[in-house]
């Protein structure tokens, strides 16, 4: 089940990062749906939870060190947005973990909407800054 489609407003017009947001989606898409199904596995759950955490992780000190070659340093807001998301994600697993994967949905809802925001937003504020519209 979808609940992020992935569309031209979230392309940023850098190939990688392009590419990066978009497994991000495709995971929080693949976590959407094993919490849709009447019984969640737990273990599913939990490891599709995992491997967001490791992904942002990783995609962040991407995206933090293209911007920085760029001469664009992001902002402390910019990156306790980064850490704020990876917390999430942290908190959405100990949630899972804790209550059972029944009680992530709303989390779930929320991430999203966060990382749509982040992409259209912050990120593209970035882009606009290094005049970048290019492959790496």
């Amino acid at each position: 089940m979808t609940l992020l489609t992935w569309n031209d407003q979230l392309l940023l017009g850098i190939a990688n990062l392009d590419e990066q947001h978009r497994c991000l989606v495709d995971r929080i898409n693949e976590l959407h749906t094993e919490l849709s199904l009447s019984g969640p596995n737990r273990r599913n759950v939990g490891e599709i939870l995992e491997s967001l955490v490791d992904y942002a992780m990783n995609h962040f000190v991407v995206e933090e060190e293209i911007f920085q070659r760029h001469e664009d340093a992001l902002s402390a807001a910019d990156l306790a947005e980064h850490n704020g998301f990876t917390s999430r994600i942290m908190a959405l697993l100990e949630k899972s973990q804790n209550e059972g994967p029944d009680a992530c949905m709303d989390a779930l809802m929320a991430l999203s909407d966060w990382l749509t925001h982040h992409i259209m937003v912050v990120d593209q504020a970035c882009v606009t800054r290094i005049g970048a519209l290019c492959v790496y």
